[in-house]
């Protein structure tokens, strides 16, 4: 079946996300390594995505752990640079994508206060024609009720949606639910599996 619509994730598919990256240059790796072994970053960037507010939440959990609240502030002040650079060539694949009329959504586990102050720097976020983002939604993938919502919201179900994700997990409950599917590993590899799903022509997806 030729997919009717194509879900892109953002972190590591349309912009890098490597938060280790920044704490590395900046504390250097053993102390980021202690730092994540000591304090739930995780768990605090998961409620972020679950829709709590992102300054608050980064720094109550500083609060917690006055050992490393430099660090964890960092989380907020400097995400931008733990959200970078932007993937050039998946932007493209999702212009030349509507170019050709062909409808594409985002399903991303990304804060509210965070996607916006993201769309500032990659204005490509809001150009998708539909958003799906785990903050509003009050769900994180890999939850199914993220894809039911999709699913219902945009009418489109089955093998009528393509995905593409960088973490098997949520690629896996995507496959349960009859989604066509692409783990994400580099945006070569993107652009061929939609060249094969009929979406694009090669010339289109360079």
């Amino acid at each position: 079946m030729k997919p009717k619509a194509v879900i892109f994730d953002i972190g590591n598919v349309l912009i890098e996300w490597q938060p280790e990256r920044l704490y590395d240059a900046v504390i250097g790796e053993e102390r980021r390594r202690a730092m994540f072994a000591q304090v739930d970053i995780i768990g605090m960037n998961e409620l972020v995505d679950l829709g709590h507010p992102f300054k608050k939440t980064v720094y109550d959990q500083a609060e917690k752990t006055p050992k490393w609240g430099n660090e964890i502030r960092m989380w907020h002040d400097r995400w931008i640079e733990m959200a970078s650079p932007v993937i050039d060539h998946s932007v493209r694949l999702m212009k030349a994508l509507q170019a050709k009329g062909i409808p594409v959504f985002s399903l991303t586990n990304f804060g509210i206060d965070s996607y916006d102050f993201a769309a500032t720097h990659y204005p490509f976020m809001r150009d998708f024609d539909r958003d799906f983002i785990s903050g509003h939604m009050r769900l994180v993938k890999p939850d199914p009720q993220i894809y039911a919502q999709v699913e219902t919201t945009s009418g489109l179900s089955g093998g009528e949606l393509i995905f593409a994700d960088d973490r098997p997990e949520n690629i896996k409950v995507a496959k349960s639910r009859g989604w066509q599917t692409h783990l994400f590993e580099g945006p070569q590899g993107w652009a061929d599996r939609l060249v094969d799903a009929g979406l694009l022509m090669r010339e289109d997806a360079l």
